[in-house]
Formats: C-alpha cells, sequence, structure tokens
C-alpha cells in the first residue's frame, strides 16, 4: 500500500487539508501519516468547529509532532511523498532551511532528502519576498510550490467544487487517480 505523509500547519484554510483526508479516505490504496503543527491545533479550532482529535481521526495514522522518533521521520520508512496542506510561511521558512525543529519540518526534510514528492499548498496573501525567496529555495531542492488558487473552468457552484479541485490537484502531483473535479478538455 502507498503510503502519504500528510502536515496541516497553523496556515489560514486547515479546510484544504481536511478535504484532502476525506478525499484519500473515500478513495482507498493511500495509508495516510498525518502531522499537526501547534498553530494548526488553534487554526482548526477557530476555522473549522472541528477539534484536532477529529481530524487526526481522519487520517490511518496520528503522529505527534514533538515525537521525533515517529517512523516517517526517518528516510528508511517509505512512502510516495509529502504533501503541507496548508503550508504556512513559517513551516515554508523551515523547510526551505532545513530547520527540522519539529516532526513536520524533519519529515518534510526527510523527504527531500530522499528525492521523493514534497507539495507545499502555500496560504499566504499578499507574498513578501522573503515568502518568495523561500519558494525559490524549496523549489531548488525538489518540492513543488501548489498555491490553492481557485479554477473556474468548473463553473463551481459551492465550496466544496473548489476544494475538490485543490485537493485533485494534489492528488495529481502524487499521481493517484480521481474524478475530484471535471478536467479541462478544451473548448467546445
Amino acid at each position: 500500500m502507498n503510503r502519504l505523509v500528510v502536515g496541516i500547519t497553523g496556515a489560514s484554510a486547515p479546510q484544504l487539508g481536511i478535504h484532502l483526508l476525506r478525499s484519500l479516505r473515500a478513495l482507498g490504496g493511500v495509508e495516510t501519516h498525518l502531522v499537526i503543527s501547534r498553530a494548526a491545533h488553534r487554526t482548526i479550532e477557530l476555522e473549522t468547529g472541528l477539534t484536532p482529535s477529529q481530524v487526526a481521526e481522519l487520517a490511518d495514522v496520528h503522529h505527534r509532532r514533538g515525537d521525533i522518533a515517529a517512523s516517517i521521520a526517518s528516510g528508511s520508512f517509505p512512502t510516495i511523498g509529502m504533501v503541507v496542506v496548508p503550508c504556512s510561511m513559517k513551516t515554508l521558512a523551515g523547510i526551505a532551511h532545513g530547520y527540522g525543529d519539529d516532526l513536520l519540518n524533519r519529515a518534510a526534510d526527510v523527504t527531500l532528502k530522499e528525492r521523493r514528492r514534497l507539495v507545499l499548498v502555500t496560504r499566504e496573501t499578499p507574498l513578501s519576498l522573503v515568502h518568495l525567496r523561500n519558494m525559490v529555495a524549496v523549489t531548488e531542492a525538489g518540492a513543488t510550490v501548489l498555491p490553492p488558487t481557485p479554477a473556474f473552468y468548473q463553473r463551481p457552484t459551492e465550496i466544496d467544487d473548489l476544494l475538490g479541485h485543490l485537493s485533485g490537484k494534489v492528488l495529481d502531483q502524487f499521481g493517484i487517480a480521481h474524478d475530484l473535479y471535471r478536467r479541462w478538455r478544451g473548448a467546445a
């Protein structure tokens, strides 16, 4: 079975990570390993009406952010990669500079060093030059920066349509088949 590490940070929009976890569960075939940052605990409560424990239950395995001895902290634990969704600018900076001060950043560092797919769904606007330089640094290191930019060619009618599109774009990065959004087939 494929394993995917999912990190949720304290950036606004934890709904992005929650939707992805729910989508992966519905699709099956991918074992999810979740790490929730300290700041994400508060953002989840403020923005979703869920508790961090309820979000953790959406994953197959939930790792405590301080557990540096967790399986995902080692390159010998095989995964198809990692997604951080949403990815705060603090976490982006830590990943860009190899600052593995907690399990989320360590797992991202392991993903890069093992040359596995790392997708960062960065959530901030506007962007400063520091943010942009950190995005360049992670891209040069092999990560993919995937901002949660909505697409309207699919003519979304509700927020779940937009969340589905983003989750689908993330799954595309890992080659995971899905039907979360209508793909562009050209103008009629």
